[in-house]
């Protein structure tokens, strides 16, 4: 473990935030507004890193006609405070927008839209984060067999800095998820680099797609390409009979409510997987209801004029993919049959989702203080901090990769501006500052502590 350093070692930041995206642009947000109520003794001090030059979510998918598949209202501040300067809303107002937006009649806006309000967001707290900064390590410094704060190494073009934090919050996002055996390259893409791998191809002409996936990202993969390609014949590959809809119904949406976060965390091992296998269908592998019609009512119009382009390959896999200089050998087997299909493509997209980094990748030493359950998975409080040894005395808050502890809704936008409320509750509640009742109001945004 490190020893403490000199005196005139930096300051100790109360928390630093690994990754920018949008959980760590609200808690950024929150801070802010927290500072600028509290006072002096009671402002928390924090800084983030990123390594992206600039702000981008998902870059890759910014379809221009896809949609946004949670209301407008859960932005990153309004279920935590409503009256907040940041709010979707405040930016509509800004962009000149807000009264067409309303006449729209839409609870749900454009992803490219939301993506524009998550930029204009983190502009407004641009003061509290370093962009083309990645952090590669983080060590224990010890004093009297305690850890009392971690020393966060960053590096970015002017070499490696070590900076201090009684707290980490780590939002580091998403992996893209690839089957085994196969490896990204000019022809063979995941879905999240999408749109960028298409600008390179201006200007050919394409004459096969192969998507791979069954859930949102692929059937909206799919409709992108068939219009985006005209000539091009674009083929789904998915092992169901078709895409299964998104269960989005006023009830079962209740799976998205904060107080299912509480209700989950609180059940037994066996209820939550229960839960996890009713509800999967709000989240996971599954469409919303109108791309699903559309694709379906364009494949019959092709049938009906002979013009087949948009092909369903369905209850197969693909079982072989070979990538050479000019094409994709593929092959596709029934799951019924065995039957096997060669298929060559332009390309081949996997639509296979994403997998969380594991939030102790980056921890060192101080990962070894941290707990996890029976199956390995790390063991995480009410308040979305790692359970750690004693010793450690410092917090390490996680924005994701807690399905398994807090359920479905706990890493999602539904619950952004919530979670960040309640983990900046949890910083003033074990004392990060001398915490007051009106602190821990503005923490949460409803006048009651934070839990």
């Amino acid at each position: 473990m490190s020893q403490v350093l000199p005196g005139d070692a930096p300051l100790v930041h109360d928390l630093i935030g690994i990754g920018f995206g949008p959980s760590n642009v609200a808690m950024a947000i929150a801070l802010s507004e927290h500072n600028a109520r509290a006072g002096s003794q009671e402002a928390v001090t924090a800084h983030f890193f990123e390594q992206q030059p600039n702000f981008g979510w998902h870059r890759g998918m910014l379809i221009d006609d896809a949609t946004m598949q949670v209301s407008f209202l859960k932005d990153l501040v309004t279920l935590r405070n409503p009256a907040s300067e940041f709010s979707f809303l405040c930016y509509l107002k800004s962009r000149g927008r807000l009264i067409d937006f309303i006449n729209h009649k839409n609870l749900f806006p454009l992803r490219v839209e939301f993506h524009d309000y998550f930029e204009w967001a983190a502009a407004k707290v641009e003061d509290m984060v370093s962009y083309g900064h990645e952090v590669v390590g983080v060590a224990p410094a010890l004093r009297d067999g305690v850890v009392e704060y971690l020393e966060v190494t960053v590096r970015s073009g002017e070499g490696l800095a070590v900076h201090r934090a009684r707290n980490l919050v780590i939002g580091t996002g998403l992996r893209p998820l690839m089957p085994k055996s196969v490896e990204r390259g000019d022809r063979i893409w995941h879905n999240s680099e999408l749109l960028a791998r298409v600008d390179a191809l201006e200007g050919t002409s394409p004459s096969r797609f192969i998507v791979v996936g069954a859930g949102q990202s692929a059937a909206e993969n799919v409709a992108f390409l068939h219009r985006r390609f005209p000539r091009a014949e674009v083929c789904a590959v998915f092992s169901r009979y078709g895409y299964s809809p998104a269960d989005d119904s006023s009830f079962a949406n209740r799976i998205f409510d904060p107080a299912a976060v509480d209700e989950y965390f609180a059940a037994p091992e066996n209820v939550k997987r229960r839960l996890m296998d009713y509800h999967g269908n709000t989240n996971y592998s599954v469409v919303d209801i109108d791309l699903i019609d559309d694709l379906y009512r364009q494949m019959y119009q092709e049938k009906v004029l002979g013009t087949e382009r948009l092909r369903f390959l369905n209850v197969s896999r693909l079982t072989d993919v070979e990538e050479t200089p000019d094409k994709v050998r593929a092959t596709v087997t029934s799951l019924v049959t065995g039957e096997e299909t060669p298929l060559d493509a332009d390309v081949v997209v996997f639509a296979t989702g994403y997998s969380p980094a594991d939030p102790l990748g980056l921890l060192g030493e101080v990962g070894d203080l941290c707990h996890r359950d029976d199956e390995g998975r790390v063991r995480v409080e009410r308040d979305y901090r790692i359970v750690t040894d004693p010793g450690l005395r410092c917090g390490i808050y996680l924005q994701g990769g807690t399905e398994h502890t807090h359920g479905i809704t706990s890493p999602l936008l539904s619950n952004t501006a919530i979670r960040v409320g309640e983990i900046l509750g949890s910083l003033l509640d074990r004392g990060l500052k001398p915490g007051s009742d009106e602190a821990r109001t503005v923490a949460d945004g409803t006048g009651s502590t934070a839990r």
